[in-house]
């Protein structure tokens, strides 16, 4: 035994004395110098917990900032403006819905904004946006006016921030109707994007389309102003002829929302899209302008239903494969003998049976 004792270990001695901060309570000993790593959990705890309710009342104080600065306006011209109120979706999603305006069969106002209570989300946001020049996170608030299919806009039109043009379409499939051009009556950081030089001449001629550009050409407009659509297309691209069909006419103002400091700095621009809504039934197109955009319509019904019948006919050859594997398999049991083809036949029998009685279980 004596020669085993180097193996066993040797007995716990407790240190006379101790260098390090120590807190005595009775027979009580609290030595922080034990706990280092718990301390910095604690506190990377702490700090995730501080950033996340402060970017989490930052965003509602944005949001809440901009809703409050234009509930007059949205008053003046809705019969029920925003009645539930600015509706909260997470800690960076809000929404305000109002109807009851001639022209607007509806409005939804959509704050997506940055996700300031994830720490992580935000730094990867930062990072991504240091290797993607072309990246840029910003607060996103997006009006969305619902028209009335009575109003005679069948047409793809935007005004859109140069700054946004590369990733415009990459999100807008109808967009990618039109061609992008320039106008002399625009102030330099926007572009037009028209699907025909004549709807553009209708529509900057209107006193309200005028006006927009006025409002555009203030420098307290330029941070915040992102795009502005008038589109009888869907945003998605239609998987099918029906989808299609069941279009609606939207017009939609994309801006980065802007911080509570200047909350009602948009006001001016929101106004004079109203006006614009208001006289979108005085544009006029030339005869040949409407059957040119009835025919690019009539192009992308053709390219669907070219589509469909893809897949028609694909979903048609599969059936055939398995129709044929089927007859296959019949045919080479009709040349077994009887005994061969009762025992198939039985386990086919079972296999049903099994298949059937799982069906009922569940």
């Amino acid at each position: 035994m004596s020669a085993l004792n180097f193996l066993a270990p040797r007995p716990f001695v407790h240190p006379e004395t101790w260098e390090g901060v120590e807190y005595k309570w009775k027979f009580l000993v609290f030595r922080p110098g034990y706990f280092k790593l718990e301390g910095y959990i604690l506190a990377a705890v702490v700090v995730y917990l501080v950033l996340f309710f402060y970017g989490k009342s930052a965003n509602a104080r944005k949001a809440n900032a901009w809703f409050s600065a234009h509930r007059p306006l949205l008053e003046a011209n809705f019969s029920k403006p925003a009645a539930g109120g600015l509706i909260q979706d997470g800690y960076s999603d809000f929404f305000a819905f109002s109807t009851g305006r001639r022209n607007v069969a509806s409005l939804h106002a959509i704050f997506a904004l940055r996700p300031r209570h994830d720490p992580f989300q935000i730094l990867a946001q930062t990072g991504y946006a240091a290797f993607d020049l072309q990246y840029r996170p910003l607060d996103d608030l997006q009006l969305d006016f619902l028209l009335p299919a009575s109003l005679p806009v069948d047409f793809v039109w935007a005004l859109v921030n140069k700054d946004e043009l590369r990733g415009i379409k990459k999100g807008r499939w109808d967009l990618t109707l039109t061609r992008t051009t320039e106008n002399g009556a625009l102030p330099g950081y926007v572009s037009v994007m028209s699907e025909f030089a004549d709807v553009t001449e209708n529509i900057l001629k209107l006193p309200a389309g005028q006006a927009l550009v006025k409002v555009l050409e203030d420098p307290a407009i330029k941070p915040y102003f992102r795009s502005l659509s008038i589109t009888d297309q869907p945003r998605d691209r239609p998987s099918s002829v029906g989808e299609f069909e069941d279009r609606q006419k939207h017009v939609i103002l994309s801006l980065v929302a802007p911080p509570p400091s200047s909350a009602s700095v948009d006001a001016p621009l929101i106004t004079a899209v109203f006006d614009l809504i208001d006289q979108l039934s005085r544009v006029s197109l030339r005869p040949e302008t409407k059957n040119k955009l009835r025919a690019a319509r009539a192009e992308v019904v053709k390219e669907l239903k070219k589509e469909e019948e893809e897949r028609k006919a694909e979903e048609s050859g599969v059936e055939d494969k398995k129709a044929a594997k089927r007859r296959a398999e019949q045919e080479r049991i009709a040349k077994l003998p009887a005994a061969e083809q009762q025992k198939i036949l039985e386990r086919e029998r079972k296999r049903q049976y099994k298949k059937a009685s799982k069906v009922v279980r569940k």
